[in-house]
């Protein structure tokens, strides 16, 4: 499956065009466990392994655990996805992006073997291929890994020895591939447990943790959970964590939104649950302050895009399901409260709950502005814009980004949310570029 990637540079653009060919329609291991084996299956040269699941919070709880080795001094190996604006953001070779000589190289490589056997891998499967070669030809002293969908199926959870995995919150999403409950979601996720070792994961609701608990018991896996395993709690402006090591204090993280305390959380128990790679509480403090993730309540900088839009303060978010809504609201609502308009600039896939993403901010926003994202399988400007006004909204579809800006009130604070996609639309044409 395509996922949109381009490059300015000719030669990975090249690479890029020959993953676009129709390959990786069924969703299993088979297809790239093979691949793997025929480049000398680098899954398992990869320096100690971090797997992180979830549906919200899993991009940011590595973004948590990079941080927090790197100032510990480690050199650390990171993949996750999607990328906002280039491909090389899925791919961090010991602290830094791919360069695009060895993405060319590597993904052609990749290709080629596939090619040589008569193997059809999906886009993400090539990606990750691409990652693990990169990763296991290059010291570092940790990899981080994030799902890219689901669990038990993902192209990732070929690592047969991780250190320690971890299971962030847990949401409605993806349904037509994961089940349509949220034990069944849980279950899924959950297929990364491993026997022997820690699976840190937060509080869910009886249901969806007793599916948990069953996989990990099947899978022999040491299942650690928020609440009885560890916690943690706001304490006088700091976060006070504990767990069966003892407690300690940090600061919130520079992330905003109340959400990304649990996050945090999730790395440093994460951390803690290994022996292997210690971090001290210091490294861990300067990650709250030093984790970055784009397209998380990120306010926009004085770039074309926002020069196009005089007197309005502009927030992106790549939220994309009703949890990340309710999320991104209750920030809102903590951070702001001067009485200045919200306005939205609202995009959503089909294969997203439209609906179910805008509701919370009923209410909240006072104009929903609608668009369909180029090139990408999204609702049409003017479907969400009636579904909008459906839920009560003041709601217009917008033909393009540049517009629906123009036409926000001068004065408002623009969220510009809904796709992960549009998120990256929205980077890119203000030239702030993921690094």
């Amino acid at each position: 499956m395509m996922d949109f990637a381009t490059s300015t540079h000719a030669g990975v653009q090249f690479q890029l065009d020959r993953l676009a060919m129709p390959g990786g329609g069924e969703i299993g291991l088979a297809t790239v466990r093979a691949l793997l084996d025929r480049l000398g299956r680098p899954q398992d040269r990869l320096p100690p392994v971090f797997h992180v699941a979830g549906t919200n919070g899993k991009g940011s709880t590595c973004a948590f655990l990079r941080a927090a080795l790197e100032a510990s001094g480690r050199r650390v190996h990171v993949f996750t996805s999607p990328h906002l604006v280039r491909f090389n953001e899925r791919i961090r070779v010991a602290g830094r992006l791919i360069d695009d000589a060895t993405l060319e190289k590597l993904l052609a490589r990749v290709i080629d073997t596939a090619e040589e056997v008569g193997l059809a891998p999906s886009f993400f499967e090539a990606a990750v291929a691409v990652a693990f070669l990169a990763f296991a030809e290059t010291p570092a002293d940790a990899t981080i890994l994030e799902v890219g969908l689901g669990g038990r199926l993902d192209a990732t959870n070929v690592v047969e020895r991780p250190l320690v995995t971890g299971i962030a919150s847990l949401g409605l999403d993806h349904q037509a591939w994961l089940g349509k409950s949220l034990a069944d979601i849980a279950g899924e996720k959950a297929g990364i447990a491993r026997r022997g070792v820690p699976l840190v994961t937060q509080r869910y609701p009886a249901a969806a943790a007793e599916r948990v608990q069953a996989v990990a018991i099947t899978a022999g896996a040491d299942w650690r959970p928020r609440g009885p395993a560890w916690d943690v709690a706001a304490d006088r402006g700091r976060l006070r964590y504990r767990d069966d090591r003892g407690t300690l204090t940090f600061p919130p993280p520079s992330l905003p939104g109340r959400h990304q305390a649990l996050n945090a959380a999730l790395a440093l128990a994460m951390l803690r649950h290994q022996h292997v790679l210690p971090v001290d509480d210091y490294a861990f403090t300067t990650a709250m302050a030093g984790a970055r993730w784009p397209a998380r309540m990120q306010r926009l900088g004085d770039g074309p895009l926002a020069r196009g839009a005089p007197g309005r303060e502009l927030w992106l978010d790549g939220g994309h399901n009703p949890a990340a809504s309710r999320a991104i609201v209750s920030e809102l609502r903590r951070r702001f409260s001067d009485g200045r308009p919200l306005e939205l600039l609202f995009a959503s896939l089909r294969t997203k709950d439209a609906r179910g993403v805008l509701a919370p901010f009923r209410g909240l926003a006072s104009q929903v502005w609608t668009l369909t994202i180029p090139g990408h399988d999204s609702r049409p400007a003017g479907e969400l814009a009636a579904m909008a006004q459906h839920l009560g909204f003041a709601a217009e579809p917008a033909a393009t980004l540049p517009d629906a800006l123009a036409r926000t009130t001068s004065g408002a604070r623009i969220l510009i949310f809904g796709s992960l996609y549009l998120a990256g639309e929205v980077l890119a044409a203000n030239g702030e570029f993921p690094d």
